[in-house]
């Protein structure tokens, strides 16, 4: 199978070359989508051998990873695994996503944080355990950590969902739709990374979007007033 690495970044000029690098050095191909950055994060990502895709405007998260599933498809890679930008997913944990790909049962393949979430902040915690509860219930089983970014999705995956948030709740948004089309989705233990840096996420914020994507799945008379 060939794969690429697809890494919606804002602002990561700190990190995003040496990620890069050490992606690279395991023989994946690289796109980066620069999400609209106004520091150096586009130039750096392409000194350091990635494929750059750029934004004008900050748009979120999920337009840059929809930006980036779209210039997958257009070659031939059989799947994508997605990463953040900031150094929280570690490119030696890529090998057991490929390694459960080789399954061809499994469609989506999620990294797992929760087993060691001891350094992960008590907000992010909390309302990840609420949303992948929530996310669980609607897909009818377990899923573990409904709110990680680090993902292997098959091609076959990407060609069939229709995803139309642009912010963080494309993570809740991309399990769901992949549960109610009949893909197969596994898990696979992944290192919990926290720096001192601040975040772009807001555990709050994000948490109420996605329960707003929630209601407007199953609740639509409520928003068609």
């Amino acid at each position: 199978m060939k794969f690429c690495v697809v890494i919606p970044s804002y602002n990561e000029s700190k990190t995003i070359g040496s990620l890069v690098q050490k992606i690279k050095a395991g023989g994946l191909e690289v796109i980066v989508v620069d999400d609209g950055s106004s520091d150096k994060t586009a130039e750096i990502a392409k000194e350091a051998g990635a494929e750059v895709l750029r934004q004008r405007q900050n748009q979120g998260k999920g337009a840059a990873l929809k930006e980036g599933f779209r210039y997958a498809l257009n070659k031939d890679y059989d799947a994508v695994i997605t990463m953040d930008g900031d150094n929280q997913h570690a490119p030696s944990d890529i090998p057991k996503f490929i390694r459960q790909a080789a399954n061809p049962k499994l469609d989506i393949i999620v990294g797992n944080r929760m087993f060691a979430c001891k350094d992960m902040p008590a907000i992010r915690w909390f309302t990840n355990r609420v949303m992948s509860l929530i996310i669980s219930l609607i897909c009818r089983r377990n899923i573990r950590d409904s709110q990680c970014g680090f993902r292997l999705i098959k091609r076959k995956v990407l060609e069939k969902l229709n995803l139309n948030t642009s912010k963080y709740e494309i993570e809740s948004e991309t399990i769901i739709e992949a549960s109610r089309r009949g893909f197969r989705i596994s898990f696979v233990p992944i290192q919990a990374i926290y720096s001192k840096e601040t975040s772009g996420i807001n555990p709050l914020l994000d948490t109420l979007r996605s329960l707003r994507l929630l209601l407007k799945i199953y609740c639509p008379f409520l928003f068609n007033k």
